[in-house]
């Protein structure tokens, strides 16, 4: 994993919480942090790899962006 992936999959991972607060955000950004560390090693990324995309190209909430 080259360092623009991991840096995307840290982003997506602080974003994830404003953008599904409570647990759920809680969780998708506790497996994408940890995916960054070591699961990118099992393979199989590919549904990682849409969920940061659709994290980081879905807009938050208009109070939230304010």
């Amino acid at each position: 994993m080259d360092h623009h992936e991991k840096m995307r999959l840290r982003a997506a991972a602080f974003r994830v919480t404003r953008l599904y607060p409570g647990p759920v955000g809680e969780m998708l950004s506790r497996e994408l942090l940890t995916w960054e560390e070591f699961g990118y090693r099992l393979g199989g990324g590919q549904l990682v790899m849409r969920l940061v995309d659709h994290v980081l190209k879905t807009p938050l909430a208009q109070s939230e962006a304010a």
